[in-house]
């Protein structure tokens, strides 16, 4: 793995644990200030974020330089059409991850991103961090380098395996590792069919922003259908009891 990629690793880990030394100094200046300590973790999640993103692409600024679009079947159509495509995959990989979790008798909704969303709520700023800078990282540090350096060495199935695995673990959301490592094999095949790395992070960034902002306007709606699909698999389950 190159040397710069093994930096960008660094930055990555050290974004995710900044937040233990960092969110507690803010919510202390906060309230020492008199300010909502509230606001502490979404504005330290932005800070942090944005700098790692900063970081890396600065890291990375000769490489996106180099990389055109001319070689042969990855002109601009063919990057857009995989894209808008790649959106629809997302999707329907997490939505038969999800299926099959209910099967397995999974409840449904998401931890990860119920805490998404709560802190949207708080600050709503915060939703550049859940729907553009989150999903940039993450398709650089999970597809470009963990998965791309597998791929070097593995084939297609055990290097997204591996990958999906790992980015489905730092969602801390193990309950539902079937959808995040789902959407992990896809944004990994997006990734070597097109060579470009801009395909899944668009897919990426398209399809969090879809879930959070349905999510925000249809809340009680939501909350409302799971209730209701909760108490027909209890129904159903019982036959079975």
């Amino acid at each position: 793995m190159k040397r710069e990629f093994w930096i960008i690793l660094i930055v990555y880990i050290a974004m995710q644990l900044s937040g233990i030394a960092g969110i507690p100094v803010l919510m202390f200046v906060f309230g020492f200030l008199g300010k909502d300590v509230g606001l502490a973790v979404p504005i330290w999640l932005i800070f942090s974020f944005t700098v790692a993103l900063i970081i890396i692409l600065f890291i990375l600024r000769k490489e996106m330089g180099a990389a055109g679009l001319n070689e042969r079947g990855n002109s601009a159509g063919f990057l857009i059409k995989w894209s808008i495509l790649g959106f629809f995959m997302a999707l329907f990989a997490q939505y038969l991850a999800a299926i099959i979790e209910s099967m397995l008798g999974i409840k449904m909704g998401s931890e990860n991103t119920e805490q998404i969303l709560s802190i949207i709520e708080t600050f709503p700023l915060a939703i550049l961090v859940t729907s553009i800078v989150g999903p940039i990282l993450e398709e650089i540090v999970f597809r470009k380098i963990i998965f791309g350096a597998l791929y070097k060495r593995f084939n297609f199935f055990i290097s997204a395996l591996i990958s999906s695995f790992i980015f489905a673990l730092v969602h801390m959301d193990p309950a539902h590792i079937l959808i995040y490592s789902g959407m992990g094999f896809t944004f990994a095949f997006l990734y070597v069919k097109t060579k470009r790395i801009i395909v899944p992070i668009f897919a990426h960034v398209a399809m969090n922003t879809m879930v959070v902002l349905v999510q925000s306007v249809y809340k009680d709606d939501i909350e409302r259908l799971m209730r209701e699909a909760e108490a027909i698999q209890n129904f159903i389950g019982g036959f079975f009891l």
